[in-house]
C-alpha cells in the first residue's frame, strides 16, 4: 500500500548472555525486522553491517558478574568477555542505542528499546 512504512530493520549485538536472543524475539513480536548477527564471535569488525544492513543498531552490554549469574556453567570468565568486547568494539562505536543489561530485567530492556525505536520511527 502507498504511504505504508516498512518495519525498521534492527540488529542487536553484544556479548554472550547480554540478552540479545530475548530482545530479538520481543522485537519480532512487536513487528520489527530484528536480527542478531553474532558479531561477538567474528573477527570481521563490520560483519553486523555486511550481514544485516540495519536501520538501527542496538548494543547490549553485560558485566562479568551478570554473565556468571545468568549462565553459571559458562566458561571463560573475564578473558572470554574481554575477547568478545574486542570483537564488538566497531559495533559499539557505531551503535544507535547502548544498553547495559547487567542490572535490568528482560522486560526493562525491551521497554527501553521499544521507547527508543518509537522515537526513531517517528523522526
Amino acid at each position: 500500500m502507498m504511504g505504508e512504512k516498512r518495519p525498521l530493520k534492527v540488529s542487536v549485538v553484544g556479548p554472550c548472555a547480554s540478552g540479545k536472543s530475548t530482545l530479538v524475539r520481543a522485537l519480532r513480536a512487536a513487528g520489527y525486522e530484528a536480527r542478531q548477527p553474532a558479531q561477538e564471535h567474528s573477527y570481521v569488525p563490520a560483519m553486523w553491517q555486511r550481514l544485516t544492513q540495519p536501520d538501527v543498531l542496538i548494543f547490549l552490554d553485560v558485566s562479568e558478574t551478570a554473565v556468571q549469574r545468568r549462565r553459571p556453567k559458562s566458561s571463560g570468565g573475564a578473558a572470554r568477555l574481554a575477547e568478545q568486547q574486542a570483537r564488538l568494539a566497531h559495533a559499539r562505536r557505531h551503535c544507535d542505542l547502548y544498553v547495559d543489561t547487567s542490572a535490568l530485567t528482560a522486560d526493562e530492556v525491551r521497554e527501553r528499546v521499544l521507547v527508543f525505536l518509537g522515537d526513531v520511527s517517528e523522526s
